[in-house]
């Protein structure tokens, strides 16, 4: 008996110490991404784990959830460490079972309910529990090519608010010059920077519906006036939007988040180094007063799926990549995103000059500026739902005059409640 129960507890020491060794398997949805998490995995094993392991992989943007939906069904094969949009991550929530880790009290524990931004922690919670772990802080800047601004006698200051902005892109189209690119996702966003979003609290869909139709009435308004244009493949997120448009001088500007300036443009167009500048998004003027000048799109987070046998390696290493300031300066100095960690807003080399864009302050110190009037993101499961039908159909209906805004928004409305 003495003997059996010896050789019992010898192999479940056996298996501790394999499962230990195993290599945590983390799915990324970039190259870019996976260069950055190798690395963190070498500063992990330097700083903290001699012993330390990770399969980094990555999957296409889109390809990623198909992925990850097919091993949660079959229970094979997935990931400990999953990295997914915020689009994508309301897929997987609902009523029952959520597929991660509830974070909530890991989170409480680190203190990170204090040190992640509050509107970015918030875009991971549902039903009062954190799934994740936010990357960036994803706020919108308004990035425009300093060469033709100065060309067209245009400075940053002259565009407070949307208002400014159309009358210079109205003096623009005279000249057969387009102001502006835009793309569905820019329906999103000034929805959120009117304070309005897809989905309440209540998980109602377009609860402003009047303030949904303005905004929609509006982007289309500057189609019609050749102030903004769509591009050839409806989307400002193609490389061919760059080698075309870009390229050519067809638009000045570009609405982004953080993370579009930081890895696209410098992506698509190395050799315009120094040509880019970047600003606030004008404001928006309610009842005389200028609202927030920065909005929020997209953004990743990372999450533990529910499988995995080493749930605590996985928050370990978490918590040290979101965390550690080489981390977070690295994150942003590669050309990946800004940081949502808010001590790393202090971090002097995220603040200082950046080498591919120029402006009066730092790209870093206007970040750090607009953290505070970021607005908040309400998740929900038919939120992916919403956004690309968004994104295939309405937008591009509403742009091509097939349906008005509030016909068309009538309509998205009927199909996402119904798919309740």
């Amino acid at each position: 008996m003495k003997t059996s129960l010896t050789a019992i507890l010898l192999l479940l020491s056996v298996n501790a110490l394999q499962l230990a060794a195993k290599p945590l398997e983390i799915w990324i949805s970039s190259y870019t991404d996976k260069t950055y998490y190798e690395s963190m995995a070498e500063l992990y094993r330097k700083e903290v784990d001699k012993s330390f392991e990770a399969n980094v992989t990555a999957y296409g943007f889109a390809e990623m959830p198909d992925k990850l939906m097919v091993s949660i069904k079959t229970r094979t094969g997935g990931p400990d460490i999953v990295q997914l949009d915020e689009v994508f991550y309301g897929a997987f929530l609902g009523d029952k079972n959520v597929p991660f880790v509830d974070l909530t009290k890991r989170v409480k524990k680190a203190g990170l309910d204090k040190t992640l931004h509050p509107k970015r922690l918030g875009v991971f919670t549902w039903k009062n529990k954190v799934y994740a772990l936010p990357q960036s802080l994803s706020a919108m800047m308004l990035y425009y090519r300093k060469d033709m601004f100065k060309e067209n006698d245009i400075k940053p200051e002259d565009l407070t608010t949307w208002d400014d902005f159309e009358k210079v892109g109205a003096a623009l189209a005279k000249k057969g010059q387009r102001f502006m690119a835009m793309d569905p996702s820019f329906f999103e966003v000034v929805l959120r920077h009117r304070g309005s979003d897809l989905f309440n609290s209540k998980g109602e869909f377009l609860p402003d519906f009047e303030i949904a139709v303005e905004t929609l009435e509006w982007i289309q308004g500057l189609s019609k006036k050749e102030i903004a244009l769509v591009p050839d493949r409806g989307t400002i997120f193609d490389p061919v939007f760059f080698s075309g448009d870009v390229e050519s001088g067809e638009i000045l500007c570009v609405p982004g988040a953080d993370w579009y300036g930081l890895d696209l443009i410098q992506q698509f167009a190395p050799h315009m180094k120094g040509e880019w500048g970047f600003m606030p998004l004008p404001a928006w003027v309610h009842k005389g007063k200028a609202g927030p000048r920065t909005s929020t799109f997209a953004g990743q987070g990372l999450l533990i799926y529910k499988e995995s046998k080493a749930i605590e390696k996985c928050w370990d290493f978490m918590e040290f990549v979101i965390t550690n300031k080489d981390a977070n300066a690295k994150r942003f100095l590669d050309g990946n995103s800004f940081p949502a960690y808010l001590p790393a807003f202090k971090d002097k080399r995220i603040l200082k000059p950046h080498d591919y864009f120029t402006g009066d302050k730092s790209m870093g110190e206007l970040l750090v500026e607009l953290a505070d009037e970021i607005p908040e993101v309400i998740p929900h499961p038919r939120r992916p739902n919403a956004v690309f039908t968004i994104r295939e159909n309405t937008f591009s209906n509403v742009m091509y005059e097939i349906a008005t805004p509030r016909d068309a928004l009538k309509e998205l409305k009927k199909l996402i409640e119904r798919k309740r």
